[in-house]
């Protein structure tokens, strides 16, 4: 046995740095954290015993600092450091300078790390190991007969510097786009090319070794339901799967760990074909985002395993056995119905039910930078079925309170409960034929206007005697008009101080309202920050925007305007584009880099680019004039 842990430093932020605190205090262990400027007052800094500055804001001179963190553990007093997922945790140079320094690194050893870092040299390696995977193709010489193609970054993931080609006469470009994307993300702009599968679903098998030679195979996971190639729902074990595909994902898994010599916590990652057969994608050598659902159906903590296993313990000679299903889902502060859109901002509410398992970097309160990926938690259940299991989370997320920045909540809501996911029909072009009918049809916000309106109207506790009366006169008064925004859809609510046809006020409230509607009582939970109106109730959740009563004539924008949707940096424009230029409606302008993903600013509509405010590299703050497209008139 190494020498034993006493002191975790955690290179990383957000939920993964909050979880991983929580089983270190659970061994014993005292916490460090790091943490950016615009962290400095962050969860996973309030979590730990203490916390060490990285200077700055930007990942690349904070968490990319292996340097930095390097002395903040020796700073700290930390004897071991580990790195999460994302940033460093699969940097092999990092994981060497922790070890150089005398610290334990919570993590396989650097040459695994190394060998599996570039996929092309991965796919050497399984294809030796007898791993089943796709063949590559060349790009110089790929035909009619090789479409279509998906482009992938030898160096990343999560989606980044990925493209799927159609046709041969956008393949160039979209490799120069690939290209221009994995140098900007991972410092390396090595592309590759092999078959896209349609309807492929991504199997994945969470493997744990030690350095006595037990690995372990902990069963199978789903994560189909994709956007962007970045993963949304998981599950384990990964449903409708026939028990001989099953055993070979496993074997081929424990192949992968040994042609490395593996050791800790990693994932070996597979694309099953429509008609059954496994592929190799890559091996993750870190903890992954989704191991929740393997630890709720092992009955396993993944992180408290990696430490003991960094520890120098054996694993028993087998796993346990798994119990029932696990499902989670990632809530994320962004639009679904504007191209996924990153939204930031704080978080005036962020309330989850109780019967769940809910991994998350934030509270009420914070604010959710434009520094970093937009996840705001991870909400996990596990019943003794899959069915329930879905049902259990899709009714916890329904019942989530959350208030400021615009989520996916609905749509993870009704992502569960569409009879695709229900009857296991997954694979990764979920989204891109459900999303339009998954982000539309919201509940009619005619009742929670009607409760903001009363709420607004309803006198604070405490107020004077005619506040509460509401200026009691014996003469029936006038309607009370008021009117908000919903989803860009402006309602006008009238309503008298008394109650009107098939509605009846129960009571009315600042904060709480109820009605009965046709003989049906229901609550409705109201909140007002600024000027914006949160509505929940079992109907569903609304965000209303008040309307004044007299709009400031100077609010204006000048029509065909494009406006930085929010902070972030131009990292490409669209080849030729200049003041004068024809463009199209639809037409990618140009691409905006924010929160770890990359945004099309397209064209509003077709005519002519009659100003051009951005360039490449130009950093632009939310709402800055990047364009100005000014309409064709019909001839």
């Amino acid at each position: 046995m190494t020498n034993p842990i006493t002191s975790l430093l955690v290179a990383n932020r957000g939920e993964i740095a909050v979880r991983i605190f929580r089983t270190a205090r659970a061994l014993g262990l005292a916490t460090v954290a790091v943490h950016s400027d615009p962290d400095a007052d962050a969860l996973h800094v309030r979590s730990a015993d203490t916390a060490v500055r990285l200077p700055g804001a930007a990942p690349a001179d904070t968490y990319l600092r292996a340097d930095l963190i390097v002395e903040a553990a020796r700073a700290a007093g930390a004897d071991a450091v580990h790195p999460g997922y994302g940033f460093l945790s699969e940097n092999a140079d990092f994981a060497r300078r922790v070890e150089a320094a005398g610290l334990a690194w919570i993590g396989p050893p650097p040459q695994a790390i190394e060998a599996m870092a570039s996929k092309t040299r991965a796919k050497e390696l399984m294809r030796a190991a007898g791993v089943p995977l796709l063949e590559p193709v060349d790009p110089a010489t790929a035909t009619a007969a090789d479409l279509p193609l998906l482009l992938k970054a030898a160096a990343g993931g999560g989606g980044r510097g990925m493209r799927v080609v159609r046709d041969l006469d956008s393949l160039k470009e979209s490799l120069d786009a690939a290209a221009a994307e994995a140098l900007s993300a991972f410092g390396d702009g090595e592309v590759f090319a092999e078959p896209y599968v349609e309807r492929g679903r991504h199997v994945e098998v969470q493997v744990l070794a030690d350095a006595h030679g037990t690995v372990w195979a902990l069963g199978t996971r789903d994560c189909s339901l994709q956007r962007r190639h970045q993963k949304v729902i998981e599950e384990a074990p990964a449903p409708a799967l026939p028990e001989e595909l099953r055993e070979r994902l496993h074997t081929a898994a424990v192949a992968a760990v040994r042609a490395v010599s593996y050791r800790g916590a990693g994932t070996v990652e597979f694309l099953v074909g429509a008609d059954g057969r496994p592929y190799f994608l890559e091996m993750n050598t870190r903890l992954q985002v989704e191991h929740p659902v393997t630890e709720a159906v092992f009955g396993l903590d993944l992180v408290a395993l990696q430490l003991r296993v960094a520890e120098g313990e054996p694993l028993p000679p087998t796993p346990p056995e798994p119990t029932g299903h696990a499902v989670e889902a990632r809530l994320y502060a962004e639009d679904p119905a504007l191209d996924w859109r990153p939204q930031t901002g704080v978080l005036h509410t962020l309330s989850f039910p109780e019967h769940v398992r809910v991994d998350t970097g934030f509270t009420a309160g914070d604010s959710v930078s434009v520094h970093y990926d937009a996840m705001l938690a991870k909400v996990i259940a596990h019943a003794p079925t899959r069915a329930e299991a879905v049902r259990v989370l899709a009714d916890a997320l329904s019942r989530t309170r959350v208030h400021g920045p615009a989520t996916n909540r609905d749509l993870l809501v009704r992502s569960l409960r569409h009879p695709d996911f229900t009857a296991a029909r997954l694979d990764t072009g979920f989204y891109d034929r459900h999303l339009e009918a998954l982000t539309e049809g919201a509940p009619d916000p005619a009742l929670a206007c009607l409760a903001a309106a009363l709420a607004e109207a309803a006198p604070a506790p405490g107020a004077p005697l005619a506040a509460r009366l509401g200026g009691w006169r014996n003469l029936r008064s006038q309607p009370q008009t008021r009117r908000y925004t919903v989803a860009g859809t402006e309602h006008e609510v009238r309503h008298h101080p008394v109650d009107r046809p098939g509605v009846h006020v129960l009571a009315a409230a600042p904060e709480r309202v109820t009605l009965e509607v046709d003989g049906v009582r229901r609550v409705f939970h109201v909140k007002r920050k600024s000027n914006t109106v949160y509505v929940d109730s079992p109907l569903g959740s609304h965000t209303l925007t008040p309307v004044p009563r007299f709009p400031d004539p100077l609010d204006r924008t000048e029509p065909g305007s494009l406006l930085a949707p929010m902070p972030g940096t131009v990292v490409r424009v669209a080849e030729g584009l200049t003041p004068g230029t024809a463009v199209t409606a639809g037409q990618p302008l140009l691409w905006l880099e924010a929160m770890k993903m990359e945004h099309r600013i397209l064209a509003p509509a077709s005519g002519t680019l009659t100003a051009l405010h951005a360039a490449t590299g130009q950093q632009v703050e939310f709402g800055a004039l990047l364009a100005v497209v000014q309409e064709e008139t019909p001839s």
